[in-house]
C-alpha cells in the first residue's frame, strides 16, 4: 500500500539562505542535495579566493617585497619602453605609470567584494608572512596558515 501513494509534494522556499524548487520525493531530507551543491560551491569559492587573493595578492606580494622585486612593475617598464618606442606619445607613457596603481585598487576591490573585511584582512596576513619570509620561515608559515584559515572564513560566510 505504501508503494501506490503519490508523491509529496514539499516547498522548503521558506530558509532564506537557498531557495529549492518543490521537491517530488518521499524523502525525509529533500534539500540534502542541494545542500551538498551549495556546499561544493563554497568550497570552490573558498579555494579560488584563497589562491587568487590570499596567496596570489597576498603572500606573493610580500616574498616580492621581501626580496625587493616588482614584478609588476617590472613588466609594465618594460611593455612602457617598447610601446614608448613604437608610438612615442606622453599620454600613452602615463598610462603605464598610472596603470599599476589601478591594478592593485581593482585586486583590493575584488578582494573585498568577496571576503568582506574579514577576506582583506587575511590578505594582510598573508602579506606579513610573505614580507617575513627571509627572517622568519617557521613565523611566516604560521602566518600563511593563519591567513589560509581565515580566507576561508571569509568566503564560507557568505552564501551568494
Amino acid at each position: 500500500m505504501a508503494g501506490n501513494n503519490p508523491p509529496v509534494v514539499r516547498d522548503h522556499n521558506r530558509n532564506l539562505f537557498f531557495i529549492t524548487p518543490p521537491i517530488l520525493s518521499g524523502d525525509p531530507d529533500p534539500p540534502a542535495a542541494c545542500r551538498a551543491e551549495r556546499t561544493g560551491l563554497m568550497a570552490k569559492r573558498s579555494r579560488t579566493y584563497i589562491w587568487q587573493f590570499t596567496i596570489g595578492l597576498g603572500f606573493l606580494s610580500g616574498i616580492w617585497t621581501a626580496i625587493g622585486i616588482d614584478p609588476t612593475e617590472v613588466i609594465l617598464n618594460t611593455l612602457g619602453t617598447a610601446t614608448g618606442e613604437i608610438y612615442p606619445d606622453p599620454a600613452l607613457r602615463q598610462i603605464f605609470i598610472i596603470l599599476p596603481t589601478i591594478l592593485l585598487l581593482i585586486s583590493v576591490w575584488g578582494a573585498y567584494k568577496r571576503g568582506k573585511v574579514l577576506g582583506l584582512a587575511s590578505i594582510l596576513i598573508a602579506y606579513l608572512a610573505g614580507l617575513s619570509i627571509l627572517v622568519a620561515l617557521w613565523t611566516s608559515f604560521l602566518l600563511l596558515l593563519a591567513a589560509i584559515g581565515i580566507g576561508y572564513l571569509a568566503t564560507g560566510r557568505r552564501l551568494l
